[in-house]
């Protein structure tokens, strides 16, 4: 049976349905620190056990395939927030061990590999990175893989959570990084992000859901990694009749910003430690690959323009979105108060 506990972060149904409207279908809700260790203690091992060991996560539902939101850092300090999208394949099973088993397959793993990088380059900077598996990835290589109906879907609720996060603490940067299909999420979201998220990157990306990177109506930085040892290669970057997800971000024509991949092994080795994607990844993240673009020897391109406000500064405004999960206690910090009891 479900526990009690799950109420404030539980998705009542997780058939998407191939066809179904996006914005009908229930998507995940945030649960405040407190609430998920509950919840993971009720659910057992091994959940108990990441409770136990102090992890943080704002979001836990083991129904279905499973939703999980873990966070390393400080939200309510960070200068500058990462939010890790993964893709196919992905569910709460493997959230820690990886499809398969495969450890740097797994979300969890993967964001510790980049807080891990950040702290090497940077230690005193206030960053932290979120492991975001907040909407239902395809499973396996079904139809679903090449449509963009659980993208769409993913979309709805990572803008909803990035416009929570923004709503609470507006002043941080914001870098969204999405591997393989989790980058079709950003895709779809980008037009709708709030201006503080400055960067959005695909790794092994099979497609944004657009043919170039001025179609995504953002005016973040468009990055891309597409390793010559992954498979992604071979997906044709095509859309007919629905199916496919456009130029594929890695190839030039696209028009993103290259990250180079030296180091890079196969379809899942981009954020694994020594690979070079990960050493750019976070120079993207701490607001420094700029300057050192060139040294990668992909294509440097000027910053895209961005709406300015009074003195020249931008203009963050108030973003437009509804808030993730219903009614808060904006103000109050009560989304990113870690528990008492880590």
């Amino acid at each position: 049976m479900r526990s009690r506990f799950l109420s404030v972060g539980t998705v009542s149904a997780l058939a998407l349905g191939l066809f179904a409207a996006p914005a009908a279908a229930p998507l995940p809700v945030a649960a405040d620190y407190a609430q998920a260790a509950a919840a993971m203690t009720a659910a057992g091992e091994p959940f108990a056990g990441w409770a136990a060991d102090g992890r943080r996560f704002l979001l836990f539902d083991p129904s279905g395939d499973g939703f999980a939101v873990e966070i390393l850092g400080d939200l309510s300090t960070a200068d500058r927030v990462a939010v890790l999208v993964p893709g196919v394949g992905t569910n709460l099973a493997d959230f820690d061990r990886g499809l398969g088993g495969v450890a740097r397959r797994a979300p969890a793993v993967q964001a510790r590999q980049l807080s891990a990088e950040l702290q090497r380059r940077s230690p005193h900077a206030r960053v932290a990175v979120v492991a975001w598996l907040g909407y239902d990835p395809p499973n396996g290589w079904g139809l679903d893989v090449a449509t963009e109906s659980r993208a769409a879907a993913g979309a709805a609720a990572l803008t909803r959570f990035v416009g929570r996060l923004v709503h609470e603490r507006p002043a941080p940067a914001i870098t969204l990084i999405g591997h393989s299909y989790g980058s079709t999420v950003l895709g779809l979201a980008a037009s709708k992000l709030p201006a503080q998220v400055g960067d959005l990157v695909a790794i092994g990306s099979p497609g944004m859901g657009h043919d170039h990177v001025g179609d995504l109506g953002t005016g973040a930085r468009v990055w891309a990694a597409e390793a010559a040892t992954d498979w992604i290669r071979r997906v044709p970057g095509v859309r007919v009749l629905g199916l496919g997800h456009g130029t594929r971000p890695g190839t030039v024509g696209f028009g993103a910003r290259l990250l180079p991949t030296g180091g890079v092994r196969g379809h899942d080795g981009y954020l694994e430690s020594g690979s070079a994607t990960l050493t750019a990844l976070a120079e993207v993240v701490l607001g420094t690959a700029d300057a050192t673009a060139e040294d990668w020897g992909g294509r440097r391109e000027s910053a895209p323009s961005r709406r300015l406000g009074r003195r020249g500064r931008p203009d963050l405004g108030r973003p437009s979105f509804t808030s993730y999960g219903g009614a808060f206690n904006a103000g109050h910090g009560r989304w990113f108060r870690a528990p008492d009891h880590p």
